[in-house]
């Protein structure tokens, strides 16, 4: 998956907080005055921006009316997966990428890390 660009990532993060505050898709307008306190952008490049991002996979849209809805085709974490993914396909040696990647995280994320490995061990055992 393609990284985005710094105003697609911008626009995206108001559609991702949208979605997890439980408030649906959203028009053109929503993002524009979402994005109104901190930037002056003409509401046609946001329109702009969210049809490119449609077009690219990042966003679902449907009819409202006259005005499109958007909303993203995955969520933030799954798009950050894609981007580590992606990051380690880049490697030519994973097994050194995953090994430094763990090593460089904190007593937390270990613990985060640990948690869903054990997670994933134990749903793919049969059961007794």
């Amino acid at each position: 998956m393609k990284g985005l660009g710094e105003l697609e990532r911008t626009v995206m993060e108001v559609l991702w907080d949208r979605e997890d505050a439980g408030r649906g898709a959203a028009t053109a307008r929503d993002v524009s005055r979402a994005l109104a306190g901190d930037r002056d952008l003409a509401h046609t490049t946001v329109m702009t921006v969210l049809d490119r991002l449609a077009k690219k996979g990042f966003l679902r849209r449907s009819r409202d009316g006259r005005a499109w809805r958007y909303s993203p085709a995955a969520s933030r974490e799954g798009y950050v997966t894609e981007l580590m993914l992606g990051a380690l396909n880049e490697t030519g040696d994973r097994d050194a990428a995953l090994a430094h990647f763990v090593r460089s995280v904190s007593r937390d994320e270990m613990d985060v890390i640990r948690q869903a490995l054990a997670d994933l061990i134990s749903a793919k055992e049969p059961p007794e």
